[in-house]
């Protein structure tokens, strides 16, 4: 196991904090070099759905890492998935409450989720744990008390849809 509190001591009842949508693989990998991601850094994924950044980040950019998704099912496909394709190694998805945790190891940090009330939550987390130099990379919602060092605008991600990415550094 790379990290993170065991199963057995999560809280079991932790709220859903976001509706599963999945990011498109063009964004995934916008995100992940837009954080600088290099091989043998930490990322995580906050809310690692089925698996598709930490996937990517294992598989294309040689890095450590490491999802934290609350869903079962999420957690089963996402699990089973990266056993599949050989990346267990490098590849991990924590079945447990994303604001229950700890990213003290992290070089990078990615996030789909709503800003209110999950961003909000996880924000003194993430402002508390994060290491010096360590990069946020958030996906559509930014951030309300951090100011980002960069924002990248994708007019269209190949599905016909726009996104706004925000990198913060530590």
């Amino acid at each position: 196991m790379l990290c993170c509190v065991p199963l057995a001591a999560q809280d079991t009842d932790a709220e859903k904090l976001a509706p599963y949508y999945p990011t498109p693989e063009t964004i995934v990998e916008k995100m992940l070099q837009l954080g600088g991601l290099k091989a043998g850094e930490k990322v995580f994924d906050l809310g690692s759905g089925d698996g598709r950044i930490v996937i990517m980040a294992a598989q294309k950019f040689h890095a450590e890492a490491v999802g934290i998704e609350l869903d079962a099912d999420l957690w089963r496909q996402s699990t089973d998935k990266i056993r599949k394709l050989g990346l267990d190694k490098n590849a991990h998805i924590v079945n447990g409450d994303l604001l229950r945790q700890n990213y003290s190891s992290a070089d990078l940090v990615t996030v789909y989720l709503l800003p209110d009330p999950v961003n909000t939550k996880v924000q003194p987390l993430l402002d508390k744990e994060l290491k010096k130099g360590a990069r946020v990379v958030a996906h559509d919602f930014e951030f309300r008390n951090w100011t980002p060092e960069k924002v990248e605008n994708i007019a269209d991600d190949g599905e016909g849809r726009s996104h706004t990415l925000y990198l913060y550094r530590k």
